[in-house]
């Protein structure tokens, strides 16, 4: 049986929060927007949501067109800038990855836009760690559509989202798969349902399910 760990990114695996923010507080300065800094605050505010969503919450005063240009300048130099400072990663997470492949298969489903996921693998050689990735970005698609999407092309018979907002587990749901909260991460979920306090306690938590079924 083929098993897969399907990973979120914000407030799962890392916390890129401050990092975005002063990319695109430098971005908007460079294109000439005289406007008020972007904070670490907002960017939390929104992790987790389509860009779309992005751009009506962070750029909502300024016309649909070009807050959507200016999302996708953001976004392009964020890719940048991320790719050579990186951000905070969890405790023990690189450890952790290097645990979990040896016994199943790892992939990462965002709703960011393309390019960021791969800014985080590069940035800390993680590539070797996961076998597929996708985004919103690469084709506008919901995340539980991308779940679903990326579960089926990998062949995967089980598989479980990992993911720490209500909308991962909303998502996780419509895709059909199981998933586990990650409880130190940025947000709550209202159902009851297989919780991490730490992201190393993955491996335990899985091989436990396994086991006793």
């Amino acid at each position: 049986m083929k098993i897969g760990l399907i990973f979120d990114m914000d407030g799962t695996l890392w916390d890129s929060s401050e990092n975005v923010a002063a990319s695109w507080t430098e971005k908007v300065k460079q294109l000439g927007y005289n406007r008020s800094e972007i904070t670490k605050e907002d960017i939390m505010g929104v992790m987790g949501l389509t860009m779309d969503r992005i751009a009506d919450i962070i750029f909502g005063d300024l016309p649909k067109q070009e807050r959507m240009e200016l999302l996708q300048k953001c976004g392009d130099y964020e890719n940048e800038y991320l790719l050579e400072h990186g951000g905070v990663l969890y405790p023990e997470l690189e450890k952790t990855l290097k645990l979990l492949s040896k016994k199943y298969s790892l992939y990462i489903v965002s709703n960011c836009q393309s390019g960021y996921i791969e800014s985080f693998l590069e940035h800390y050689c993680f590539g070797k760690y996961f076998e597929d990735i996708e985004c919103y970005g690469n084709n506008l698609k919901e995340k539980g559509d991308n779940i679903a999407l990326l579960a089926k092309r990998n062949g995967l018979e089980r598989a479980w989202y990992i993911g720490d907002i209500q909308g991962d587990y909303d998502a996780t749901m419509k895709a059909g798969l199981e998933f586990i909260h990650a409880a130190y991460g940025f947000g709550k979920i209202e159902q009851k349902t297989l919780k991490l306090r730490k992201f190393s306690e993955l491996p335990e938590l899985i091989d436990c399910i396994i086991k006793n079924e």
